[in-house]
């Protein structure tokens, strides 16, 4: 008969040992072999034919070996689930096992030891006494004139001027990779592209005022465009981004076509193509429209960092205690390739730290019966298909349509789209309830205050 045993070798940390007796594993050894007789295809014998004592000679070891670990498996998970062990990950096994030790001549009795690392108990942070700063960013008139002047180009009117007049002028054009001599470079980079004239850097613009179709600048990239739209054209052109030689790459860039946006007016026209839910009457309470959602989208972006603050303060606030041994060896164990000591040792802090968050989050789903279900899964993906359209949203698009539902259905069978999602939703759910919990400190704060705190922020992590 089997027994197993456990002893405590470190703080929630134990050392199992299951022995087995030879009758715990002989008759399945015996079952095994004759099965294993009857299945064999061995060429000079008919199958279910070969003898005994072949089959034994060839595969006895194996059998042996492989049906004394399945018993000690067996009789270790049968004894976690009957003394009901919360552990973390699978229980390792301790060097001094050696199944080299298995002879099928030779049957005995065996032990094979264990270590576990046991889930402690815990209490999360209170939320309900918590204090944390919710930052208000204030929209500036600057905001609202600056997307004013974005919806009117968007539902303006594109014209076709013969000369290029200022910023607001798109221009098509064909990229060319030249040599120093401005000739074309053999195998070099060609493609089209279209551009506003704002897009180039401030100093190139005067070279584009006047230019027609046909005509064309020479410039490296480094020269045409500063940092931020000059990355952008890099990939486009298929180049590095972060390669200092590739952004002095020189081009001629022809100009195929000059087109000028004219800005549609402030009319109902405008009111209803942009807000088609609501009653505009004029362009004040256009702009108060823009700045409710400009204010909407920036409530957005003071949610998350809420949600920065109330990870910080669970995480800073809530005392785990965890199998810190236990769990090193684990880290070095576990991948594909082992690891060293001290590569576990730097890894374990920020292990530690996840491993944290997780049972956070597990408790507080736990303590507050917080259900991702089936409508949740298909309200993502319909949310997700909208984004993808440009942002589409349901007063704009009847989400019933069949095509949306056939999208949304495809995903419900896509497994890693599931489970991403699930996690995803999981977590909105447990940060709005924190959020519910906690008290909000109101700040004032200027977008780019905003900003450079959360770069501060970023950087200091």
């Amino acid at each position: 008969m089997a027994t197993v045993t456990r002893e405590n070798i470190g703080l929630l940390n134990d050392k199992i040992t299951v022995t087995l007796a030879k009758e715990d594993y002989l008759p399945s050894f015996e079952k095994a072999l004759k099965n294993y007789s009857r299945q064999a295809n061995i060429p000079g014998f008919r199958k279910g034919m070969v003898p005994a004592g072949l089959i034994r000679k060839m595969h006895g070891q194996s059998v042996f070996v492989d049906e004394v670990l399945r018993s000690v498996e067996k009789n270790l998970n049968d004894y976690m689930v009957n003394e009901k062990l919360e552990i973390f990950a699978q229980p390792l096994p301790l060097p001094e096992n050696d199944s080299r030790q298995l002879d099928f001549n030779k049957p005995d009795d065996y032990a094979f030891a264990f270590e576990i690392g046991l889930k402690p108990d815990y209490a999360i942070a209170q939320l309900d006494t918590a204090t944390l700063p919710f930052y208000k960013i204030e929209v500036t008139d600057a905001m609202i004139d600056e997307e004013l002047s974005r919806l009117q180009l968007r539902h303006g009117n594109m014209t076709n001027p013969e000369t290029v007049t200022g910023d607001d002028n798109v221009l098509n054009l064909q990229f060319t990779e030249i040599d120093a001599a401005g000739n074309p470079v053999e195998g070099g980079i060609t493609k089209d592209n279209s551009l506003l004239v704002k897009y180039f850097s401030e100093s190139f613009r005067p070279s584009l005022i006047g230019k027609k179709a046909d005509d064309s600048v020479e410039a490296a990239l480094s020269e045409a465009f500063d940092a931020k739209e000059r990355e952008w054209v890099l990939g486009d052109l298929g180049l590095s981004t972060t390669d200092a030689a590739d952004a002095d790459r020189r081009f001629k860039m022809t100009i195929t076509k000059v087109g000028l946006v004219e800005k549609a007016a402030f009319d109902d026209t405008l009111f209803k193509a942009v807000f088609p839910n609501r009653e505009i009457a004029d362009e004040a309470g256009f702009r108060n429209a823009i700045k409710e959602d400009i204010q909407a989208q920036l409530d957005t972006q003071s949610r998350n960092q809420l949600f920065d603050g109330i990870y910080h303060y669970l995480i800073d606030n809530t005392h785990i205690n965890f199998p810190e041994t236990f769990l090193k060896r684990w880290i070095q164990n576990n991948g594909e390739q082992a690891k060293t000591e001290d590569e576990a040792n730097r890894e374990y802090p920020g292990f530690a730290n996840s491993l944290k968050w997780t049972l956070i989050v597990d408790k507080l789903v736990k303590d507050h019966n917080i259900e991702v279900n089936p409508d949740d899964l298909r309200g993502f993906a319909r949310n997700q298909l909208f984004s993808y359209m440009g942002g589409m949203n349901m007063a704009q698009l009847d989400a019933d349509q069949p095509w949306v539902n056939d999208y949304v259905e495809r995903m419900m069978k896509d497994r890693k789209f599931v489970e991403d999602s699930f996690h995803r939703i999981q977590a909105d759910k447990v940060f709005a309830l924190a959020e519910s919990k906690v008290k909000k400190d109101e700040k004032p704060i200027s977008l780019e205050a905003f900003q450079k705190m959360q770069a501060e922020h970023h950087h200091h992590h």
